[in-house]
């Protein structure tokens, strides 16, 4: 019912009202400035939370389709049992794809961390096989007695010690954004709340004067609630939509050599930000109110 009633006021307005609280000042500026900033950084968290969260998603998803058997066997037994477990493969149900990589692709993996000179066919390297799966599935246990039945030199590695690190840092990174949107909002309310009293410190003489003549405490913390409120809106507005042209104008995945990969907002949600001068809003109503009635009381 209060949230109800204050939104009808912020609509309609007040003008007698709205003379007990100066339109113009430090506190003016501070609001509005604050709201802004804090709304633009809580707009670049909550496009690196979702966009952390996507890219781990994405390589949580490309790992989960694939996995790799590794080979290791002395040199004269290293093809056998390449074509052995080829043939297990070939005849295992969920298994869509199974090929050797070759000397080309496997010196392409360890060039970035031994040169492109490295002589894979002269080094005792395994033999890397890479398998596609099907939509089903493979059974992922059985797969391995029967690899090591027919070669017993074949490792199967299909991701799961990667897939489990990148869904625990998805969750964690997304807990992170909302936290940190979470501490922007309190910081935000923090320093409203700081404007408001000043202005009702500020103002105690006209606040007297009122009192004076019959206005009660609810009427004149309605004219700083409305106020306050409406200048965190304005800033919050101005902050989003910075925020929201700055992500938009950030470097595409080439330009940034795949570092930067989804990053931003996608489809629906670049109307997330858009949510943030409603919060901000709130954050500020709720704020102003608590700060002028507390402060109210003690100008008695």
């Amino acid at each position: 019912m209060i949230l109800k009633r204050y939104l009808s006021l912020l609509v309609q307005g007040d003008r007698q009202a709205d003379r007990v609280v100066p339109p113009t000042g430090h506190t003016a500026w501070l609001t509005s400035f604050t709201a802004g900033a804090m709304t633009f950084l809580a707009v670049f968290a909550l496009a690196l939370s979702l966009a952390s969260g996507r890219m781990a998603d994405r390589w949580s998803d490309a790992l989960a389709r694939t996995a790799t058997v590794r080979v290791s066997a002395p040199a004269d037994q290293l093809e056998v049992q390449t074509q052995a477990v080829l043939a297990v493969l070939s005849t295992t149900p969920g298994v869509g794809e199974a090929r050797a990589l070759s000397d080309e692709e496997q010196r392409a993996l360890l060039e970035p961390w031994f040169g492109p000179d490295l002589p894979v066919e002269a080094l005792p390297i395994p033999r890397l096989i890479e398998l596609t799966e099907t939509g089903d599935g493979y059974d992922a246990e059985g797969l391995r007695q029967r690899l090591a039945a027919e070669a017993p030199g074949a490792v199967l590695d299909d991701h799961t010690r990667w897939r489990r690190p990148l869904a625990t840092a998805a969750g964690r990174l997304r807990l992170l954004g909302l936290l940190s949107i979470g501490l922007i909002l309190g910081t935000m309310g923090a320093m409203i709340t700081l404007a408001a009293n000043a202005s009702l410190a500020a103002n105690a003489q006209v606040i007297r004067v009122l009192r004076l003549v019959g206005a009660r405490d609810t009427y004149i913390a309605r004219a700083f609630v409305r106020r306050f409120t409406l200048r965190a809106l304005g800033g919050a507005t101005v902050g989003a939509l910075a925020g929201m042209i700055g992500v938009a104008l950030l470097p595409s995945a080439d330009a940034a050599g795949g570092f930067l990969t989804g990053l931003g907002f996608t489809g629906w949600g670049w109307l997330l930000p858009l949510a943030l001068p409603l919060l901000a809003g709130i954050v500020a109503f709720f704020a102003t109110r608590a700060a002028a009635l507390s402060k109210l009381r003690e100008l008695t």
